[in-house]
């Protein structure tokens, strides 16, 4: 009777069924991704959405880089302290739990965004996660904690083996959607250079 689970999975996909916790493990076990993204913000009153596109990098244990190429360079680094936003190489904008709250709080649950952390999207948000079959999967998520349900009306994500897509609705109609490629595990530590930023400002 031993073999009948291998039969099983022969013959039902429902076997190999995908859920969050199992998720979570998945990006866990992946200390390091790199990837590229292309971003389109489509505002109510603008006729054209407002395009953007650049490299990332989310390490499990020091945080997220964000380094957006065009249409004008921009970077971005989140990590458990800190948010720092260097514009068009001008002087970087740190911000801290201290000197802003509200924007340290969504600093945290962009993090647990890419890391499918459970347990703080569970204190934030009503989850709705779907197994697509074949390995995909989506999670909607609904804010239920303030000031995140004044500004998002839902934040969808869906992947695969990564996290491929990001759709931000807010209150105000408008809508970003964060598309994801390339993805990359290696090198599997930080190079000199990322290093050296997640240590800077």
């Amino acid at each position: 009777m031993k073999c009948w689970p291998l039969l099983a999975l022969l013959v039902s996909p429902f076997v190999s069924a995908v859920t969050l916790d199992e998720l979570q493990q998945r990006f866990t076990d992946q200390p390091i991704v790199r990837a590229h993204f292309e971003q389109t913000r489509a505002i109510k009153d603008l006729p054209q959405p407002l395009r953007s596109q650049g490299e990332m990098l989310i390490a499990r244990d020091q945080g997220l880089l964000w380094d957006q190429k065009s249409p004008f360079p921009m970077q971005l680094l989140l990590d458990d302290t800190r948010m720092v936003q260097i514009v068009n190489g001008q002087p970087p904008q740190v911000i801290t739990a201290q000197n802003n709250p509200q924007m340290f709080q969504f600093n945290h649950l962009l993090r647990a965004l890419f890391q499918a952390d459970r347990k703080v999207l569970e204190q934030n948000f009503r989850i709705d996660f779907q197994d697509k079959g074949d390995g995909r999967w989506s999670l909607s998520l609904t804010p239920v904690t303030t000031p995140l349900d004044k500004i998002f009306a839902t934040i969808d994500l869906a992947g695969q083996t990564y996290l491929d897509s990001i759709r931000l609705n807010d209150k105000q109609g408008d809508r970003t959607d964060i598309a994801f490629s390339q993805h990359r595990l290696t090198p599997a530590t930080l190079t000199d250079d990322e290093r050296q930023r997640f240590a800077a400002h």
